[in-house]
């Protein structure tokens, strides 16, 4: 199954995020992009990509150990950008972002010990995709208003492991589906 450790912004953030992309899918040459679903909506923290079910047990037990060893710290969303010269188009985090970043670390690590197969270590750059395109172009307009960007502070008191259902249809624009297949909380966190 494909799979991937995230953190997942509570509903409010959403919502607040959700206006500012309402505003942004009514731009010029914004129906050429594809825009991700709010209940999509996620920061990843390490990708594991296709991975045998004989290894989820173990994955599982290091993931939790990874989350009990991670305190809850305080994210929001803020401001944004794109990579790939406008195939991909992000909204940014502020916050204890080296906390963050240390979760990413202990899920990569967590993967790693559990016998999953990972690429070569990429730094962790906190990002959530809202709009991906197939074409390079000029998304300076949907940049410039992700930048005044500021939501609400929530605190990350969990880890979740997610399994994206790629669509089979065919169907243009139609979404993955995500479903949570484990969480833990942070440690402390209730």
């Amino acid at each position: 199954m494909r799979l991937f450790a995230a953190v997942l912004p509570p509903d409010e953030a959403r919502r607040e995020l959700g206006a500012v992309v309402d505003e942004m899918r009514k731009l010029p040459g914004a129906d050429g992009m594809r825009w991700t679903g709010r209940p999509g909506w996620h920061f990843t923290l390490a990708f594991y990509g296709e991975v045998d079910d004989d290894l989820l047990p173990e994955l599982s037990a290091r993931l939790e150990r990874a989350a009990h060893r991670t305190a809850p710290f305080p994210l929001a969303m803020r401001g944004g950008g794109q990579f790939g010269h406008g195939k991909a188009l992000w909204a940014g985090a502020e916050g204890d972002l080296a906390t963050l970043r240390l979760l990413a670390e202990r899920a990569e690590a967590a993967a790693r010990k559990a016998g999953v197969p990972m690429g070569e270590h990429r730094r962790y750059k906190a990002h959530l995709s809202v709009a991906r395109s197939r074409e390079a172009g000029d998304v300076r307009a949907y940049v410039d208003a992700l930048a005044g960007f500021t939501g609400r502070t929530w605190t990350v008191d969990e880890l979740v492991l997610v399994r994206s259902n790629l669509p089979t249809s065919g169907v243009p624009g139609e979404q993955p589906r995500y479903e949570a297949v484990g969480r833990w909380a942070l440690g402390g966190a209730g």
